[in-house]
């Protein structure tokens, strides 16, 4: 490939949107990453749920705009009939109403506003859909070391919030290659393999990149998308100073365990999301249950130095994930037998992602994106383009913000409200629910 005009850094479902819509767009780009297959890092692990309930009115925009290219997958692509395509499965979403997410009015208020659909169901529609539950309240959520766990506080789950569209994809890496694929039908460049050891400059703007082979490739635009291993690239980019958001490493375990006995939960199952317990969970293959961890304050953070070296082996915290996850489903079995998934996050310090401009002009960033922006890939990959046409074009979007319309939901946002300069979104959940 000769010279590009913008290199990517990272083929996560975020960097191959990055790469098709801006392919699309006419620009000729590049896309690296160490991994040798795309989509194999922090994507492999996703637990790909579509949904569209946030606690601020842009995260909802952005998800309901967001879902409409996983049902429409297929026609989005543009890929030849015979592809082999990621599966979007619509489960749903069922959200348990509780003091900790304010009884869902916002999130019923902003879903209203934007016209997306969702149910209010009492304790009878819950035990209807899924009969294994208990609706005992737990809350809050504790440690299995703590004399009280497990114990019932004498309180109820009065209901809950259903969002009928919601779902999630079966396969996160194979929706991050099929995104890889539409883009090099569009002429865009990929090398796997391809290790970034620095960012370089020339006349105060970025100029591309050195490879850990000592190979430099030239371009004008370079583009953050490494996922778990952002900090690190804008960190050799020297772009740290004037941001108040930031990005670091965050270990997580997801746990895999069987359906109860006489239940089907990966027909007749949903996502649920549950503060209660500080668990959500989602149907998976083989009829088993994916539990992750709503990160209460119980738990400690286990933030990484970096994106390599981190404890690959399940911990203590799986067990405490599992029997969380069986005081809502008293009949559940937990197998002595570990399986799901470590893998880490690329948080924010407020959860929600940077999606931006830096102080090196040439030098974009798309971080902080993990636990909960796999949905808004599609749209986030659109999003960037403009973004950086609009800088490119000369415009000072520190000063003067993008606004953006959402192409479905005929809304425009602020990009501004994903500046890396935004003061600490205190909307914001603070954990994986952004």
């Amino acid at each position: 490939m000769s010279q590009p005009d913008a290199i990517i850094i990272g083929t996560g479902v975020i960097g191959a949107a990055i790469a098709f819509e801006m392919s699309k767009a006419g620009w000729k780009t590049l896309s690296l990453d160490r991994n040798t297959q795309v989509g194999h890092g922090s994507t492999a692990g996703s637990c790909a749920i579509i949904r569209m309930h946030y606690s601020t009115f842009d995260g909802t925009a952005f998800a309901w705009e967001g879902y409409h290219y996983w049902r429409d997958w297929a026609e989005y692509l543009g890929l030849p009939v015979e592809t082999n395509l990621a599966q979007f499965r619509e489960t749903g979403c069922l959200v348990m109403k509780t003091a900790a997410n304010e009884f869902l009015e916002k999130h019923k208020k902003y879903s209203a506003e934007l016209d997306c659909p969702f149910e209010e169901w009492g304790a009878e529609q819950i035990k209807d859909r899924l009969p294994v539950y208990t609706l005992d309240s737990f809350a809050p959520a504790k440690r299995m070391d703590d004399p009280d766990f497990g114990q019932p506080n004498g309180g109820h789950m009065e209901g809950a919030v259903y969002w009928p569209q919601a779902g999630y994809v079966t396969d996160p890496a194979l929706s991050a290659q099929n995104l890889m694929d539409a883009a090099k039908l569009h002429g865009a460049g990929l090398r796997t393999g391809a290790e970034v050891v620095e960012i370089l400059t020339a006349g105060g703007r970025v100029s591309g990149v050195r490879l850990a082979s000592g190979e430099e490739i030239h371009a004008k635009v370079v583009i953050n998308v490494a996922g778990p291993g952002s900090a690190i690239i804008n960190r050799m980019a020297g772009v740290l100073d004037d941001m108040t958001i930031e990005t670091r490493p965050l270990r997580q375990e997801v746990v895999h365990v069987p359906a109860p006995d006489g239940f089907d939960f990966e027909q007749d199952g949903t996502i649920v999301s549950d503060s209660d317990i500080a668990c959500y969970c989602r149907p998976e293959h083989g009829n088993h249950i994916l539990i992750g961890s709503e990160d209460p304050e119980c738990d400690p953070h286990q933030w990484c130095e970096d994106d390599v070296n981190y404890n690959h082996d399940f911990t203590d915290q799986w067990t405490t994930q599992a029997m969380r996850y069986a005081q809502r489903v008293p009949s559940l079995g937990i197998p002595s037998k570990t399986r799901g998934v470590v893998d880490l996050y690329d948080a924010s310090t407020d959860w929600i992602p940077i999606y931006d401009k830096s102080s090196l002009p040439g030098f974009y960033m798309a971080c902080g994106t993990s636990g909960n922006q796999y949905k808004n890939a599609p749209i986030a990959g659109k999003m960037m383009t403009s973004l950086i046409e609009y800088c490119e074009g000369g415009a000072d979007h520190d000063a003067d913000p993008l606004k953006f319309e959402l192409p479905y939901i005929k809304r425009s946002i602020n990009v501004g409200f994903y500046s890396r300069k935004r003061p600490i979104n205190e909307e914001s959940s603070f954990s994986v629910l952004g």
